[in-house]
């Protein structure tokens, strides 16, 4: 079985861009200096599974054309098949685990039960109104919280295990 993975910035408010997709108040607060984890999260996921939102997001910055980063190689795909069934084909083609990329793909594999776990660096600013990270659910989606840390720079990152 295919588990799904998240790791994913938000505004104290929840939001991960603004109305119109910008996130430059994300991008100020980047500190090349404070390590995230990402790259600890990236190195036991076997493939990217991203939203178009975030691909669009992707283009507009210039990094589509650019090469996938060694480690990162053969891991990237794009698929407008539905959460359930990109799960199916992973696991089918020996995927164990996926890192979840994009603020309604995050929704929709959560309303499917399809995560596993997610890493949230909440930005100290608030935006005020924008793009959610979390949506309308059919029902509850209880977490546990496995760690917390803070960084200079203010942002504050929490590791949550969806609990089945």
């Amino acid at each position: 079985m295919t588990t799904g993975h998240v790791f994913i910035a938000t505004s104290l408010d929840g939001f991960i861009a603004r109305t119109d997709g910008d996130i430059g108040w994300l991008l100020e607060r980047d500190d090349p200096a404070e390590d995230h984890g990402y790259q600890d999260f990236i190195a036991d996921k076997d493939m990217i599974v991203m939203g178009r939102g975030c691909y669009e997001k992707v283009l507009t910055m210039g990094l589509a054309g650019t090469p996938v980063p060694e480690q990162l190689k053969g891991k990237v795909r794009f698929s407008d098949a539905t959460p359930k069934d990109t799960m199916a084909h992973l696991a089918a083609s020996g995927v164990r685990r996926a890192y979840v990329d994009g603020g309604q793909l995050v929704q929709s594999f959560l309303r499917d039960g399809l995560i596993a776990d997610l890493v949230v660096t909440t930005v100290p600013v608030l935006i005020g109104s924008g793009r959610p990270l979390f949506g309308a659910l059919p029902r509850d989606v209880s977490l546990a919280l496995e760690s917390s840390r803070h960084f200079p720079s203010g942002l504050v990152q929490s590791t949550y295990r969806v609990l089945r």
